[in-house]
């Protein structure tokens, strides 16, 4: 379990966000980062029962400061990534603790340039199973909307005025369920992010399979 413990010591370092205080409870701090680390490979061996899994990344708490104006030298989060087995499943799981904006994520956050435009070339040749996936009672009861960046208009190539202009000019593709504090810390607090990643399910299968596939339907792999 995540306990309050593990959100007191994040809040602690939000108010404290300096080598010399790190420095000073770093071994009480990586005792909490060893537990939240220990929740995240529980999470990683059950949803590989689920899905097929590449690999887990834990991000480290250090910031990268080198082009940010922020200069704070420590995250006050804990996270992790979860990515499915490329090339034909597509997707990746994220699972972010932090007091107060605890949240699950999935989708495509960052897409190539060419699996943007396949995405695309896709919705702009029929929308309708992407509309029925995101119109879901279930995928509307864990998400809400699908979210992401986009443009102001239509991307070039694409008429501005087509039916799934809302789809095609996002840039990302992205999930996320929100909890608080007490459902962090609760005892169904693994069983509910389990249950917010397997709802991402027919979303992520349904872009793997325009993503392995050209226009025609035919496989790439």
């Amino acid at each position: 379990m995540i306990t309050k413990a593990e959100l007191d010591i994040l809040i602690a370092l939000q108010k404290n966000n300096n080598r010399e205080w790190f420095t000073e409870h770093k071994k009480e701090f990586q005792q909490h980062e060893k537990k939240a680390k220990a929740f995240f490979q529980e999470i990683y061996d059950e949803l590989g029962k689920q899905d097929s899994l590449e690999k887990m990344q834990v991000f480290r708490i250090y910031r990268d400061v080198r082009f940010s104006k922020d200069k704070s030298p420590y995250k006050n989060h804990f996270s992790v990534g979860f990515t499915r087995t490329k090339p034909l499943l597509r997707g990746g799981y994220y699972l972010h603790i932090e007091p107060g904006a605890s949240f699950v994520g999935g989708g495509f956050w960052d897409p190539n340039a060419e699996d943007l435009n396949r995405i695309r070339k896709e919705f702009e040749m029929d929308d309708e199973e992407i509309r029925s996936i995101i119109s879901d009672p279930t995928f509307k009861a864990f998400f809400g909307t699908l979210e992401g960046e986009e443009l102001k208009t239509a991307p070039k190539g694409f008429d501005k005025t087509h039916p799934a202009i809302d789809l095609i000019r996002k840039k990302q593709y992205l999930l996320s369920r929100s909890f608080t504090d007490k459902e962090v810390t609760s005892p169904d607090f693994k069983k509910e992010v389990l249950a917010s990643f397997q709802a991402m399910r027919p979303f992520f299968d349904y872009m793997s399979e325009v993503l392995s596939t050209n226009l025609n339907g035919e496989p790439l792999y």
